[in-house]
């Protein structure tokens, strides 16, 4: 039966690419939707004529159509003279002019404000006069003196701290500006608070087994499912990857001998790169590495990408069935910033490693990469020829996805959403593209302490995920829209409570589904 399944899947598919295809979607976190929404549909109901008047029929078509547009950089210049911007400017600008009228009306209901002096502006706001704020009181010689004056933190007359939407840089909604990485503990998006009596309780626990002369295994991760305390993560992370003996008086002596004998292999292999039949392999990493979370400083130091580069190279050449594939290159971001974390206290997403000594970073990159090939021990089938185990999980998806949510499921079918077209990135990046990096950690926290995590729960995590959107998924009632949303989900403000919210309803799934196949297959 299995078989015959297999046979129907892989007919259905086979105009499937054989290798694998660019990964389509935004590589840096999405804009707001919360802020972006509204104006999208105005816009759409604004215009008379539409961009095209066929709907793309195919998901190829819809790539070329639109190519990267959602994948706008920090650094990229905006066509300000598009009509979309002149539609958002002239709406501002009109929301802006009745905001100033209305301020300036309660100015002259109250003729005593205009008698304020600087000692009435917050200690934090600096009374300043711009050239516009004289050119409107030369324009407006209604208004109180006291308009005349701008607040240097907002640029806005009358120090109302009010922000200017006509300045260029926030004509598009503004990303939230909190940390990718920093200080990656138990943590919401919101902040570090203080360590609660609980979470001490936990990291005793912790240290408790990780001292003792043959650490429980079994308790450990049972004690990891909920998350990892920060002080303890590196040791942890290395015990249940199995890169690191349970016996402690070994594990001094394990370390020494495997960082060896990962150096041993830079020193056998590494020149190579420059060789013509590894050419190719080194050439890709080459081009990958700098796409690697480059919105995180960390990632865009020489010496970083260094690195990556000898993990990556040196993996490939040990694992020829699969080689170098786009996708693991993200693989090694999570060890590397856990392990970095061991030697540095403050934030990591901004640290220069170059103040670390040779040793440390020896360590660090010797313990990523043998931490990175325990997890592709067990995913290795994602990344061989044609990625079978990636189109298996997908369709396993698919199945799952019908089960739990027949809604979403004929959603998707009506308006021709393959899910190959958006679970693909999905299961080769293990979600680490639509999660912050503090997510993933914590992600991986339950990956590493439930049995076969990255090869089999993790399609449960992704069912679980997909359905976390559905109210938002039927909103949306067109294939490019559909497309947009699921490559583009709003996950910048996730924390772990968003994170462990998903764990428990991806076990659920599991204990409902995985030992019942009566429930898993139509």
């Amino acid at each position: 039966m299995a078989a015959d399944n297999s046979k129907q899947f892989w007919k259905r598919s086979a105009k499937l690419p054989g290798s694998i295809q660019p990964v389509y979607g935004a590589q840096h976190p999405p804009l707001d939707p919360r802020l972006t929404k509204n104006f999208i549909k105005e816009r759409s109901k604004a215009n008379a004529v539409p961009l095209k008047n066929k709907k793309a029929s195919s998901f190829h078509e819809f790539a070329r159509n639109t190519s990267d547009a959602w994948d706008i950089g920090d650094d990229e210049e905006e066509d300000f003279s598009a009509p979309s911007f002149q539609t958002l400017n002239s709406k501002v600008a009109l929301a802006t002019a009745a905001q100033v009228l209305e301020t300036h009306s309660k100015l002259r209901a109250k003729p005593e404000r205009s008698q304020s002096t600087t000692a009435d502006v917050p200690a934090n706001h600096k009374v300043i006069k711009s050239s516009s704020d004289a050119q409107l009181s030369r324009n407006s010689s209604n208004l109180p003196p006291s308009a005349s004056r701008g607040c240097a933190l907002c640029h806005t007359p009358g120090g109302t701290c009010l922000r200017n939407p006509l300045h260029k840089q926030q004509s598009l909604p503004l990303r939230p500006i909190i940390p990718l990485v920093a200080r990656i503990s138990d943590q919401n998006a919101s902040g570090a608070p203080p360590m609660t009596v609980r979470e001490k309780t936990r990291l005793e626990k912790f240290r408790q087994l990780l001292s003792s002369h043959n650490t429980d295994l079994d308790e450990l991760r049972k004690c990891s499912w909920p998350g990892v305390p920060r002080e303890v993560r590196p040791v942890t992370w290395r015990l249940l990857s199995g890169y690191l003996p349970a016996n402690t008086e070994r594990r001094r002596m394990t370390l020494q001998r495997k960082r060896e004998e990962y150096f041993g292999f830079i020193e056998q292999y590494y020149a190579s790169r420059n060789e013509e039949h590894h050419q190719d392999t080194y050439r890709q990493i080459h081009i990958d590495i700098p796409r690697t979370n480059p919105l995180i400083p960390l990632f865009q130091q020489p010496l970083v990408q260094e690195i990556f580069e000898r993990i990556l190279f040196i993996w490939a050449i040990r694992h020829p069935a699969s080689g170098y594939v786009q996708g693991i290159n993200d693989l090694v971001t999570p060890f590397f910033v856990v392990f970095l974390s061991e030697y540095v206290e403050e934030d990591v997403e901004n640290f220069d490693v170059t103040n670390l000594s040779q040793d440390v970073l020896r360590s660090i990159e010797a313990d990523s990469f043998w931490c990175m090939s325990k997890l592709l021990d067990g995913i290795q089938d994602n990344y061989t020829f044609a990625q079978p185990g990636i189109q298996k999980k997908v369709k396993a998806l698919e199945e799952l996805v019908s089960r739990i949510d027949e809604q979403v499921h004929g959603h998707f079918r009506r308006y021709e959403v393959e899910y190959l077209q958006f679970a693909f990135r999905w299961m080769n990046n293990l979600l680490m593209r639509e999660l912050p990096l503090r997510c993933t950690i914590r992600l991986w926290d339950t990956y590493q302490a439930e049995p076969e995590g990255f090869s089999h729960f993790h399609l449960y995590v992704c069912a679980a995920f997909l359905i976390k959107w559905r109210k938002e998924i039927l909103d949306e009632e067109d294939f490019q829209g559909l497309l947009l949303l699921l490559q583009n989900l709003p996950t910048i403000h996730w924390g772990n409570e968003e994170i462990g919210l998903l764990l428990a309803e991806a076990y659920r799934l599991k204990y409902m589904f995985a030992d019942a196949p009566n429930h898993y297959r139509r």
